[in-house]
């Protein structure tokens, strides 16, 4: 009896020896949001509206910090890196997290390495010019691109990333050869653009909002009219089937347990579902996303279906 005793006393430490990290409160210290671009885009800005809402809902102090390059891998080759207790995390952008790995033969990580917590926030992606440009409509902007191939300079934010896809895809539909200036993030981009180093820019819905006093809009990816620029026309209105987002999301490195994400996602969507968070996204341009961790990666791997014959045409 003794000796069963001792045993059943060893197996219980055991236990909780393997399950205690598990089974911790969380979070009990600090938590790393990084951002894998720079400061002042689009990523940035929410990060900072979410981040004194996320330490009252998690009880702790979040600190963001920035890993530009490479349209984002950089950050998300350092988030699967990282230990996964939930202390680190990343904003996540798609269609980037699909098509850099479809696109590149080593990104630094793989899609399906990136565990969802939340998808918060989607921009549609326009096209624009400065306010004193020749092109005064989309088809301006063809013709002359016909007529000089490659004359055409088109900012965006990084490369096979939604604003890359989207140049790629209207150089098709429209047959002209359009040229592609990436820049490290979406607030370089714009700062180049409205500098006059570029003759037009792919860019987001807020920023395209932002300037739109210093700007032409030419059409925007969407479906319907942008609800902050109805008078703007669409792609597909103009004749070209072209749909083009950023979705914006947070994610946690491979293997963080399901409980760690849950309170995660419950802190994000907490956000993404106030009132006055979602109003004050629609005035500054942006539309609100409320999907949690199930549901965004659902969401990824049919995404992923739909780009992959697209990555791979423009890949030969």
């Amino acid at each position: 009896m003794k000796r069963l005793f001792i045993t059943l006393a060893a197996l219980t430490g055991l236990f909780c020896l393997l399950a205690g990290p598990a089974l911790a409160d969380f979070p009990e210290k600090t938590i790393t949001y990084q951002i894998p671009f720079g400061p002042g885009g689009q990523s940035d800005l929410e990060a900072r509206r979410q981040q004194p809402l996320l330490e009252k809902n998690l009880g702790v102090d979040v600190i963001v910090q920035y890993k530009p390059g490479g349209g984002g891998s950089v950050g998300w080759a350092e988030l699967v890196k990282k230990k996964p207790d939930g202390y680190f995390i990343s904003g996540i952008n798609i269609p980037h997290i699909i098509l850099q790995p479809l696109a590149r033969g080593n990104a630094g990580y793989k899609t399906e390495q990136l565990e969802p917590i939340a998808l918060f926030q989607a921009t549609p992606i326009g096209l624009a010019v400065l306010k004193e440009s020749e092109f005064k409509t989309l088809e301006d902007l063809a013709k002359y691109a016909k007529k000089n191939p490659g004359a055409v300079t088109c900012g965006g934010s990084g490369t096979w990333s939604g604003h890359h896809i989207a140049h790629l895809q209207f150089g098709k539909m429209a047959d002209v050869k359009l040229t592609y200036i990436p820049a490290s993030g979406a607030a370089k981009s714009i700062a180049a653009f409205l500098g006059g180093h570029v003759k037009a820019v792919w860019a987001n819905s807020n920023d395209l909002v932002q300037h739109k006093d210093k700007i032409r809009i030419l059409a925007f990816g969407t479906e319907k009219p942008f609800e902050n620029t109805p008078d703007v026309p669409t792609f597909k209105s103009l004749g070209y089937n072209l749909f083009a987002s950023i979705d914006r999301g947070a994610g946690a490195p491979p293997g963080t347990p399901p409980e760690v994400i849950k309170v995660l996602e419950e802190a994000f969507l907490k956000i993404a579902n106030d009132s006055k968070v979602q109003e004050l996204m629609k005035k500054d341009g942006f539309v609100p996303l409320n999907m949690g961790a199930d549901k965004t990666k659902a969401y990824i791997m049919q995404k992923k279906e739909v780009w992959m014959p697209v990555v791979k045409e423009f890949k030969k």
